[in-house]
């Protein structure tokens, strides 16, 4: 939905006009099956006016679209940008010597909450990092990772997660167009401001992306560092053969660069869409749209019809103000309402609202489960065995030996078949977890089915 959409922006909106004031991006490529790549011969806007250099010569290609931010608190715009690697910047990169060949692609744990087929795996790769920058690059996933889970609901669901680093050595250190439009820095990804003549714009050579985010033993998030100071990023939106649905690029050492990847994963993982709107864009006359924060109907209409968000209206949200019906949202001025005044949809730096919380949570449950547990359910236990099981901390936990609930280990991480009860008699019995989270940030009914799940192992004697 958001592809089409932004395909009737290009054609009526003067988007290097507004790509002139430059700022945080964050790039939205169409859908596809593999890295975004340039459609050859496709046509592109001219310049921008007061551009600081002639126009580079793959900006003629253009494929993916993008929004960016003027700010930390500002309202976004849209623009095209370039998807080849500008000429100006695609010199003969100097070969790896054999020690930096060998730690390049090298994959670290950062935080392990269980398996992959059990969590959501974010993967963070850096670039402009050299061979002996490694370990700062370490330090400054873990920083970057830190300020996202900060925000909510992904401090309440850290325990999801699991965090994986890929080494990418480059030859030099630092990111191209960083401090000024000049500097050309020789990097493994290729990372680049002033893309599209956009100061701000982090643009990186997403097929070398997937190359190391292959890597990894799972890839749901992908998270590009450029080792900069300077303040820009990128979300890209786009569904790679690896696997993971966005790219998100941030300057490592700026402290508003993580609101980029949230708020690009609001789109990734809660299927949100953008609450900001044009002015000049007109009065919204389709479809109800199919995101769960966009709606045609009025506060009054969606209570009656109980549609979209109404189970939220009226109460307090997070961001600021009431749940209700505001007009505005999905680029469109009229025709179309968002739940809050000024969520993070809309604007960086802020929280989700109720009904985004909520769609987020449900993200967060689609690629990863309510339970969890290193104890293989495939072979047979032993009554002495241990059965360990991880839950968030809003999930109640309970325990069953052939069907009966034993009440007294309800609650427990940690448990053995022989204290749950199970006889030495010669049969086979089975064990189960069952968890739910009852948090009150969820009331779909629909979504609530996604936060319940459990596991069951036999044991003999």
């Amino acid at each position: 939905m958001r592809r089409r959409i932004r395909s009737r922006i290009r054609s009526r909106i003067s988007l290097r006009t507004a790509a002139a004031a430059g700022g945080i991006v964050l790039a939205a490529a169409a859908a596809m099956t593999g890295p975004a790549t340039a459609s050859p011969g496709a046509a592109g806007p001219q310049a921008a006016a007061g551009s600081s250099g002639p126009a580079d010569a793959a900006s003629s290609q253009r494929a993916l679209d993008v929004e960016y931010f003027t700010g930390p608190g500002a309202h976004p715009r849209h623009t095209e940008v370039p998807a080849a690697t500008p000429e100006r910047l695609a010199r003969a990169a100097r070969s790896l010597s054999a020690q930096e060949t060998a730690a390049d692609g090298e994959v670290t744990s950062l935080i392990g909450n269980g398996t992959t087929a059990d969590k959501l795996d974010v993967v963070f790769i850096g670039d402009g990092y050299t061979a002996s920058q490694q370990t700062d690059f370490q330090a400054d996933a873990r920083s970057k990772w830190d300020q996202m889970s900060a925000v909510e609901p992904y401090a309440s669901y850290k325990d999801l997660f699991n965090v994986w680093t890929v080494d990418a050595v480059s030859n030099q250190s630092g990111v191209s167009g960083d401090p000024s439009r000049d500097v050309v820095k020789d990097t493994a990804l290729g990372s680049y401001f002033w893309c599209d003549d956009i100061e701000r714009l982090l643009c990186v050579d997403t097929a070398k992306v997937e190359s190391y985010a292959a890597k990894a033993p799972e890839a749901d998030l992908v998270v590009v560092l450029g080792n900069s100071t300077k303040y820009g990023g990128a979300g890209y939106t786009l569904t790679s053969q690896v696997g993971y649905d966005g790219i998100a690029t941030a300057s490592s050492d700026h402290a508003d660069s993580d609101q980029i990847a949230v708020h690009e994963t609001g789109h990734s993982l809660g299927k949100l869409a953008d609450e900001y709107f044009y002015p000049e864009y007109g009065t919204y006359t389709g479809a109800e749209p199919d995101e769960g924060n966009a709606t045609t109907l009025t506060a009054d209409q969606m209570t009656a019809q109980q549609k979209k968000w109404y189970r939220w209206i009226g109460q307090t949200s997070p961001d600021g103000g009431t749940v209700g019906a505001y007009e505005g949202g999905r680029y469109y001025p009229k025709g179309i309402n968002r739940p809050t005044d000024n969520s993070i949809m809309r604007t960086l730096g802020r929280e989700f609202s109720l009904p985004g919380r909520e769609a987020m949570i449900a993200g967060f449950n689609s690629h990863a489960s309510v339970l969890s547990s290193r104890t293989a359910t495939t072979t047979a236990l032993k009554r002495s065995a241990g059965i360990q099981v991880s839950v968030p901390k809003s999930a109640s936990l309970k325990w069953y030996v052939d069907g009966a609930e034993v009440t007294a280990a309800n609650g427990k991480k940690s448990v053995t078949p022989a204290t749950l009860g199970v006889p030495s008699d010669g049969a086979t019995h089975t064990v189960t977890a069952k968890a739910t989270d009852g948090t009150n940030a969820v009331k779909d009914p629909a979504l609530r089915k996604l936060l319940t799940d459990s596991r069951t192992w036999k044991v003999t004697n």
